[in-house]
């Protein structure tokens, strides 16, 4: 999960963050970012929404193909929140026949996006005003907001409820998507975690405990750097889904750093990010 640590691995891999750098990534931020488009790509259409929760009103983003109906899957956003680059990943993943829900996970806290193009956790000012945010979530929370997000998909005219629902959490949406997947086990038949922290602690609410509740099949991306600071969490998570008797597919990316999927993040890896996506693709058609 994003922390102190991580902001160090970047700066060592990447080289520190300066004044000229910051500005060089706010100019690159406020570009366009263009990820490529499916083969065969579907029109999709996308709006704002409000989904009411037990504690709350939150904001989101949907969309889905202009035309039928499709598998509904909900995104959880990085520690950055609900931003252009989620956007688009979500518009990409709806282009591929799917109607997306990705939220703003901090909306106790504050509407999104919260962050200027270009800011990043990497940077303290900014750590410190995410901190807070965070501080606000607890796991209840978050079990109730995934049951309340599905509730909203299913809703929908765009989703298929007579398929199941795929769930992705990236950094710290990895343990939030396996929350959601135990808590709606009913409906979550497919969840994917890419740079997820947190997934195996030892700790009473691990999310690794849930892992008897969930059903489908789930996707475990790892960045290089956080496998290397605990390694023995691969192997946990594959223990609990052998167990469990789930299929799962848990692998290490080499080369990546926490944080190289969004295509925004300091981090980002092209390449590796593809390889990564293919495998959310066939995660999902596998399963809805």
């Amino acid at each position: 999960m994003c922390d102190e640590w991580t902001a160090a691995d970047n700066d060592r891999e990447l080289g520190p963050l300066t004044r000229r750098g910051f500005t060089i990534a706010a100019a690159a931020a406020g570009a366009a970012v263009l990820l490529p488009s499916p083969a065969n790509a579907l029109a999709v259409k996308g709006r704002d929404v409000t989904v009411r929760t037990p504690d709350g009103s939150a904001d989101a983003y949907f969309v889905a193909p202009a035309k039928g109906k499709h598998p509904g899957v909900l995104v959880w956003p990085d520690v950055m929140g609900l931003r252009p680059a989620f956007r688009q990943m979500a518009d990409r993943l709806a282009q591929s026949g799917y109607a997306v829900l990705t939220v703003n996970q901090f909306y106790r806290s504050t509407r999104a996006p919260f962050l200027q193009p270009g800011e990043s956790f990497d940077q303290p000012a900014v750590r410190q005003r995410i901190e807070p945010f965070r501080k606000a979530l607890t796991s209840e929370g978050t079990t109730r907001d995934g049951a309340a997000f599905v509730a909203f998909l299913d809703a929908q005219p765009e989703v298929d409820t007579r398929r199941g629902i795929g769930t992705t959490g990236y950094c710290m949406g990895g343990p939030m998507m396996m929350r959601t997947a135990a808590a709606v086990p009913e409906r979550v038949r497919a969840g994917a975690s890419f740079h997820g922290g947190g997934l195996a602690s030892d700790g009473p609410d691990s999310p690794l405990l849930l892992v008897p509740k969930m059903k489908g099949r789930y996707l475990f991306a790892v960045a290089e750097n956080d496998d290397a600071r605990a390694p023995e969490d691969k192997e946990k998570l594959r223990a609990a889904f052998d167990a469990a008797k789930l299929p799962v597919e848990i692998g290490v990316y080499p080369g990546t750093l926490h944080g190289w999927c969004p295509p925004d993040s300091r981090a980002y890896n092209p390449a590796l990010a593809e390889r990564a996506w293919s495998r959310l693709l066939a995660t999902l058609s596998l399963t809805l």
